[in-house]
């Protein structure tokens, strides 16, 4: 199958600038990529190729760096990875039976959820009851199959919380690797999955490794509570930019 043929110059040249982009604030933040990206994506494919195409890019980067993510991350991220393979099918189910004008809002919607939890205030370092941990497992799953974002409920979960910057990007990051597998393998248990997908995405990954590279490298050089301003920032912007996308 001609990649050319099943997506437009357009759209292909849009969706290096999204990966980019997406990618600098994932090294930056520690996420942010399947939330920035997702929403612009969906405008030129598919909900469901869009979900699937971001699903394959989150691997490709995560599996680039995985001894770090293994050596820094902490216990709890084990459970929420369980937790989400077993409810992304879910959400990916319900994802190919709404229509994908309903899909955009609620897309939308969920990126405006992780600005709002990320607004509450920060806790100590103590670890989370294994309800919440429990509870973010599912929602987490459920949204990775819905509209590839596991980040939503999982970014308030770690930087809500009085610990080590490190140890917080590389139990976000980790679950993201794990949940963007759970997603593909889903997808083609489903019969959605089409190749198409991979391809475009082995076209998009140059700039998703130049871009989270440039933004590893920013990270290293600013203080922790710019870090976390920055998080704030770019869950505020992209929440804005999706409700925009989806209503305009």
């Amino acid at each position: 199958m001609d990649l050319f043929a099943d997506y437009t110059p357009v759209q292909i040249v849009a969706a290096l600038f999204a990966a980019f982009g997406s990618a600098f604030v994932r090294g930056l933040t520690g996420f942010g990529m399947a939330i920035l990206i997702v929403p612009v994506l969906a405008l030129a494919l598919t909900p469901v190729d869009a979900v699937l195409l971001t699903n394959f890019l989150s691997i490709f980067i995560g599996l680039s760096e995985i001894r770090r993510l293994l050596r820094d991350a902490e216990r709890s991220a084990w459970a929420i990875i369980g937790l989400v393979a077993v409810t992304t099918p879910v959400g990916l189910y319900l994802l190919s039976v709404t229509t994908p004008d309903i899909a955009r809002v609620v897309i939308a919607f969920i990126a405006l959820s992780a600005f709002v939890a990320i607004l509450l205030p920060r806790r100590d370092a103590v670890e989370h009851h294994s309800a919440t941990t429990g509870g973010v497992g599912i929602l987490s799953g459920l949204m990775t199959g819905y509209a590839g974002m596991p980040g939503p409920p999982v970014v308030p979960y770690y930087v809500g919380r009085d610990i080590p910057r490190n140890v917080a990007k590389a139990s976000m990051l980790l679950i993201f690797t794990c949940a963007s597998s759970a997603g593909i393998a889903s997808g083609a248990a489903m019969g959605m999955l089409d190749w198409v997908q991979a391809q475009l995405a082995v076209l998009l990954f140059p700039a998703v490794l130049l871009g989270n590279w440039l933004g590893n490298k920013a990270s290293g050089r600013i203080e922790d509570r710019t870090w976390r301003i920055c998080v704030g920032m770019v869950l505020g912007a992209a929440a804005l930019a999706a409700l925009w996308k989806a209503f305009g």
